[in-house]
């Protein structure tokens, strides 16, 4: 998923927040491809999305 699809599937969260995340290592594993783009595997992004719900 690109991050902007990301960012829709969280509801539309900002992309700073999610930037912001990422630097404190709490987003959902990414894949920085060779032009700098970011990418998340929907299964990586619906684990943390599952964790994020153990944790509360």
């Amino acid at each position: 998923m690109t991050v902007p699809q990301v960012l829709s599937e969280l509801g539309g969260v900002s992309r700073r927040t999610f930037y912001r995340w990422r630097e404190l290592g709490q987003a959902p594993n990414a894949i920085k491809l060779p032009n700098g783009e970011l990418r998340v595997w929907r299964s990586d992004c619906t684990a943390w999305l599952n964790g994020l719900g153990r944790a509360a």
